[in-house]
């Protein structure tokens, strides 16, 4: 794998989401993780579900943050 253009040195090493509805319910706390991805770019990433604390339905969730200007290449 490549080596990104660019790192933020300042990253920590995860970082805690905090999923809330319109009214401030929490739906879900998710721990994104810092990564290394395959296009040779570096951020974060999560994959968790979240449960509607008025319906108790379940959603699956996934976020990717990606440093801009991180990619290989660009």
């Amino acid at each position: 794998m490549p080596e990104p253009a660019k790192r933020d040195p300042k990253a920590p090493k995860f970082l805690e989401i905090t999923v809330k509805d319109s009214d401030g319910k929490v739906w879900s706390t998710i721990y994104a993780q810092a990564k290394d991805f395959s296009t040779g770019s570096v951020g974060y990433y999560a994959s968790d579900k979240a449960i509607n604390p008025e319906s108790a339905e379940r959603y699956q969730c996934s976020l990717s943050f990606t440093l801009i200007g991180s990619k290989p290449g660009t």
